[in-house]
């Protein structure tokens, strides 16, 4: 959520060349908050893929997607094939992790943005979904281009 200006081309330019191999057959499942599960959602339709959004909570798009998202996290709800919503009542921790192991659930795959920074013992962060990604034996594609930076 805590990219640089400059690095979001750099993401989504890697993010493109990452999905390209896929088109043919490509569904992408996104909690589509700020910053890289945006650009990953933007980058999948943009290649024809088909778009699955989680969503942790009942309360997430009023409590946790503020304004300057506000028409980005919109516009991709209405662009999904599916949006499924957990049942969690507000958005947390928990809710979040909930959502990372629905999204581990539905795909084949994982694309990370990360920058390999270790897990921070809080959970529901991508270092913590790759590690249990990689533990599981799930495919894992990192994306973090040369010159990423997070601000």
């Amino acid at each position: 959520m805590d990219l640089t200006d400059s690095s979001v081309p750099l993401v989504r330019d890697a993010l493109r060349e990452t999905l390209r191999p896929y088109v043919d057959d490509l569904t992408g499942v996104s909690c589509i908050a700020r910053g890289s599960d945006t650009l990953f959602a933007e980058v999948v339709l943009e290649l024809g893929g088909r778009l699955v959004v989680v969503v942790p909570s009942k309360d997430y798009r009023q409590s946790k997607v503020k304004p300057d998202h506000a028409d980005a996290f919109d516009r991709l709800v209405q662009a999904a094939d599916d949006v499924v919503v957990l049942d969690n009542e507000t958005a947390n921790r928990a809710a979040y992790e909930e959502a990372n192991r629905t999204l581990l659930h539905r795909a084949s795959r994982l694309v990370a943005v990360w920058d390999g920074t270790p897990p921070s013992g809080k959970g529901g962060g991508t270092a913590d979904t790759v590690q249990e990604a990689r533990e599981a034996g799930f495919p894992v594609d990192v994306v973090w281009p040369a010159g990423a930076a997070r601000g």
